[in-house]
């Protein structure tokens, strides 16, 4: 709603967030504090202080497997309606091209994230793991050091996503399908946005901290 960037570039102050987007600092305060004290159940635990096991298991079985089931479907569903209406709308050719860069992305990144880099962090949060000498942090700090990489691109080609779709907002003259594709659209985004959250501002700095310690 507020369109500012919590994910990759979701390390500045937020007031210098709100200043770049145009938005009233009290105002951004007010509906955080709403929307907060409306996602604070037994759904939502506390990751800033829960295992960095439970946080890796917790990205790997919400966001891994919604993303699973919900790329490939957006990716025929894009297909078929730039098919269908992209020369009446060339910004859905843009669209596509921006998506695809993403989702690939994404998929590298889950792909690299369950083979290595979780069982990395599961294996250095476990209680018998005690040897912190840099032959065995190196690689998971290299690992982080990728992913982090790989989230930079992703963040950017959310950002040509949002606005070559005029923020998702369907043509008056869209069909159904146009209209489903790009409400889908918007929840993915939303979904990969909160994944690489999860990463940038909770997992990975955890985890570098507990490297340093």
């Amino acid at each position: 709603m507020l369109q500012i960037d919590y994910c990759c570039g979701g390390d500045k102050p937020l007031e210098n967030a709100c200043w770049e987007n145009g938005l009233e600092v009290l105002r951004v305060h007010s509906l955080l504090k709403q929307t907060v004290a409306e996602t604070h159940d037994t759904e939502h635990p506390d990751w800033m202080h829960a295992s960095l096991t439970e946080l890796c298991d917790r990205i790997e079985q919400k966001h891994h497997a919604r993303l699973k089931d919900s790329l490939p479907l957006l990716s025929r569903l894009m297909a078929e309606v730039v098919a269908l209406h992209g020369e009446a709308h060339e910004e859905l050719r843009e669209v596509e091209q921006h998506f695809m860069t993403w989702r690939d992305e994404i998929l590298t990144a889950m792909a690299e994230e369950e083979r290595s880099l979780f069982p990395a962090i599961r294996q250095y949060d476990s209680e018998a793991f005690t040897d912190h000498s840099e032959t065995l942090t190196a690689p998971l700090q290299e690992m982080i050091y990728r992913v982090r990489f790989e989230h930079a691109d992703i963040g950017e080609a959310l950002k040509k996503t949002r606005s070559a779709s005029k923020n998702f907002l369907a043509p008056k003259d869209a069909c159904a399908k146009f209209s489903q594709m790009y409400q889908l659209l918007r929840w993915t985004e939303a979904d990969v946005r909160q994944y690489v959250h999860k990463e940038e501002s909770i997992l990975f700095p955890r985890v570098k901290k507990r490297l340093q310690g």
